[in-house]
């Protein structure tokens, strides 16, 4: 049967605030560029510089204030707007060309306000051509200053551009967190960035240099790599990087090992740039549309009725449900993204048409619930949307149908009877007296009440999930689809108490959908990187502990099936290993009485460990990181241990140094560990500094060498003054002396000599005076009787007379 599409008003404009002005904006002016928030409660219009004011307006649906910006002729507007999808509160951020940035933010009752102004490029030695915001990073594209304009550096001056990064995450309720810049791409041509969910797009700008205008790159934050790609060519190349090492790529050098890329092209002839979840959307001036997905491989999706006409006229593309919709003009046509079949063609009353981002998951309101996955349109009529006539047969369950079936789960898990419980018992037994109330308010009999205000976020949540099933069962299922429901699911079972029938479901999420799975757990514990390789978490308490809790200790539970922990630490195993002794080291601070890292069961990193495989079987580096990171001292002994058996000297000594001043005994054991190991060969004589640094301070200069005699080899017949070839090396004084020294760096006592060498330690660098010297004469026996021996042993033997007698 063939679907029919549709377009339905959502909303009227006077549903926002400043309904006159965005209707004004909307219908005038053909070059205003229109967001969406994430939330899509705000509608952001920002007009080009030296147009009319105002300049920017946002305008919100509901209760809330509009913010309208104007600036006068000598100052500009900004070059760039967009939202944030911050979920705690709405955020926008303005970048000017100068590389000026606000972050403004809209309370419940002080409404728009200044968060934080700061500036891109600080000595205005650099000017901003390009800017996005991608996963929580500020991006921008800035031109370096050259003061040159010889037809001859021409060249040079075309990459003259460098792309750079700065992290921008929210702080509290009112604050703003702001990372150091990182240059990102040097020496490259002028792009233009197109942000989508999880890639960034640099795209060629008409003032790019032909020679390259054909190249286009994606850059994948959370793989952490850059894909180089040219689509008339069919060509793509990754190149990975590690932010963490400082990585960064230098544009000319990457192309250099690229000379395939590099055959003579023509510039990609692109009207419209558009990104979508499945990748980049691109209309050239034939009416051609293609899609570079984030792999880099590029494909023709289908080709339009019309072809623009000119730069200059307006386009619009978006995606839904396999469906591409493309609004040239005044005319809408939908093709099929499988076989680029068109679909439906329909023509609009008006050419000032925008189709909105996609919000957010999980940040959808309301009216996202009836549009059923379709795409939101704008114009100076209303708010519409486009999407496909639902199948005959093919209904929704209503909320009141849905609070009967959630009761009806709810009950059966508290009863203990056998028998299964149906909704229509609850519809008629007068005993479940609060989902007939709920139901009842829902329908309409009672009045609205705080109660409808509190639970209207959860049934909306389950009516949302109900309506993805829906969709997937009758065959949208696109692998979006399931990402999403995945991510639901995931989010609502981490409400719920994670015993039984929910934990075996969570168990299956992870294992069937984990990527997913973890993106939905990634955000509901706020988890975020430092910039120092560790995590923080704005999570509260509840969600920690039902993320730490042991739910299986002293159950019964089916084979596979894990604790919430345990599957989270298996699923970070298996997808960034790297990341798991950060999320274990994190969890163990946000222990609590009975759970977490002060619980009486086994520590978080014995359990960590036990889910990434046996005792010899497990990844050495991996567990070292976890044994180090626990902060239990045998774990730490361990660890060092192992390094001191695979004589990775240096990050054992680290590790002891890593300790702070609250574990003394430790650090202590560690030092005496490896003191044992300098005392019987020399492969510690590089790392000497790093040794006594570790060396205890309250270490006296005899406890020392007591340590150092207990621990030194045996000495195998007679000592030579040097060793035979081929063997160790012995201890000597010269390497003990920078430990003694060590020893004693507390400062020398004032009292009487505590140790033999104490005297030794405080030499005073010069020789005391020589004593006067008297009048030189042969000893004589007769005057010094005590000394009959010397006499006859040594032959005018001469001393020096002081006047005393020995």
């Amino acid at each position: 049967m063939k679907r029919a599409g549709t377009l339905r008003l959502l909303l009227d404009l006077s549903n926002f605030s400043g309904a006159a002005r965005l209707r004004e904006l909307l219908a005038g002016d053909p070059a205003v560029r229109v967001r969406c928030s994430p939330d899509g409660r705000h509608l952001l219009l920002l007009r080009p510089p030296g147009a009319p004011t105002p300049q920017l307006l946002v305008a919100v649906r509901g209760s809330g204030a509009e913010l309208e910006r104007a600036w006068p002729e000598d100052h500009p507007s900004p070059l760039d707007a967009f939202f944030l999808p911050w979920p705690a509160r709405p955020a926008l951020v303005l970048v000017w060309e100068s590389g000026i940035t606000e972050v403004w933010g809209a309370g419940m009752e002080l409404g728009w306000r200044l968060l934080q102004s700061t500036e891109l490029c600080p000595g205005g030695e650099a000017r901003v051509v390009a800017v996005a915001a991608v996963r929580g990073r500020l991006v921008w594209c800035e031109e370096l200053q050259s003061g040159t304009e010889d037809p001859v550096e021409r060249p040079a001056v075309a990459f003259n551009y460098r792309v750079c990064v700065r992290t921008l995450e929210p702080s509290g309720e009112a604050g703003t967190n702001l990372g150091r810049t990182r240059v990102l791409l040097h020496h490259c041509p002028p792009f233009g960035l197109l942000a989508s969910r999880k890639d960034l797009f640099l795209v060629p700008t008409a003032t790019t240099w032909p020679g390259v205008a054909h190249i286009l790159l994606i850059w994948s934050p959370s793989k952490g790599k850059v894909i180089v790609s040219a689509p008339c060519l069919g060509l793509s190349h990754s190149k990975t990087l590690n932010p963490r090492q400082g990585d960064t790529w230098d544009f000319r050098t990457l192309l250099r090992g690229l000379p395939g890329l590099l055959s003579p092209r023509k510039p990609l002839a692109v009207h419209t740039w558009a990104p979508a979840p499945q990748g980049l959307l691109l209309l050239d001036f034939a009416g051609t549309v293609s899609l570079v997905q984030s792999h880099g491989g590029t494909r023709a999706v289908g080709t339009l009725q019309e072809a623009p006409v000119g730069p200059e006229g307006s386009a619009a593309l978006g995606i839904f449900h396999g469906t591409l919709a493309c609004v040239l003009g005044n005319t809408l046509e939908l093709l099929d993204m499988s076989s680029g079949r068109l679909l439906e063609r329909k023509v609009l009353s008006t050419d000032r048409v925008y189709l909105l981002e996609p919000p957010a998951p999980g940040m959808k309101d309301e009216e996202e619930m009836d549009i059923g996955g379709g795409l939101r349109m704008l114009s100076a009529l209303g708010l519409f949307c486009v999407g496909w006539e639902a199948p005959q047969g093919l209904e929704l369950p209503s909320a009141k149908d849905l609070v009967f079936e959630e009761a009806c789960i709810y009950y059966q898990r508290r009863s203990l009877r056998g028998a299964q419980l149906t909704p229509e018992e609850l519809r008629q037994d007068s005993t479940f007296r609060a989902p007939q109330a709920l139901a009842s308010i829902l329908q309409g009999h009672l009045p609205p009440s705080t109660l409808l205000t509190t639970l209207r976020a959860e049934l909306r949540d389950y009516r949302g999930l109900e309506q993805l099933k829906t969709q997937l069962v009758a065959g949208d299922d696109e692998e979006a689809g399931w990402t999403e429901l995945a991510e639901h699911e995931v989010a609502r079972l981490l409400r719920t108490e994670l015993t039984g029938d929910q934990l075996v479901q969570l168990n299956t999420i992870f294992q069937a959908l984990p990527t997913a799975a973890w993106g939905a757990t990634l955000r509901a514990l706020q988890l975020q990187p430092d910039g120092n390789g560790r995590l923080r978490s704005q999570a509260p308490p509840d969600v920690w502990k039902k993320v730490l809790g042991d739910t299986t200790a002293g159950k019964e539970t089916p084979n596979g099936i894990l604790p919430p922990f345990e599957l989270l630490c298996q699923c970070l195993c298996q997808l960034e290993p790297r990341w798991l002794p950060p999320f274990v080291e994190l969890a163990q601070q946000q222990g609590g009485p009975g759970w977490g890292a002060g619980g009486p069961g086994l520590p978080l990193y014995r359990r960590a460990l036990a889910v990434i495989g046996e005792e010899g079987s497990r990844p050495e580096t991996l567990e070292l990181e976890l044994l180090l990171g626990s902060g239990r001292p045998k774990a730490v002994l361990q660890a060092v241990s192992q390094l001191v058996q695979k004589e990775q000297w240096e990050r054992a000594l680290e590790a002891g140094l890593a300790l702070g001043p609250s574990s003394p005994l430790l650090r202590s054991e560690i030092f005496k560990l490896l003191l044992a190991q300098f005392a019987q060969h020399r492969q510690l004589d590089a790392h000497l500094p790093l040794l006594c640094r570790l060396c205890p301070p309250e270490l006296a200069p005899d406890e020392l060498l007591l340590l150092l005699q207990t621990h030194l080899p045996d000495e195998v017949g007679l000592p030579t003054p040097f060793p035979e070839p081929g063997s160790e090396p012995p201890l000597t004084v010269g390497l003990l002396k920078a430990l003694l020294e060590q020893t004693g760096a507390q400062g020398r006592p004032s009292g009487p000599v505590l140790s033999l060498y104490e005297d030794i330690l405080w030499d005073p660098g010069t020789p005391p005076p020589t004593p006067p010297r008297g009048p030189m004469s042969t000893l004589q026996v007769s005057d010094h009787p005590g000394l009959e021996v010397w006499a006859t042993s040594g032959q005018g033997l001469c001393v020096t007379d002081t006047g005393n007698h020995l």
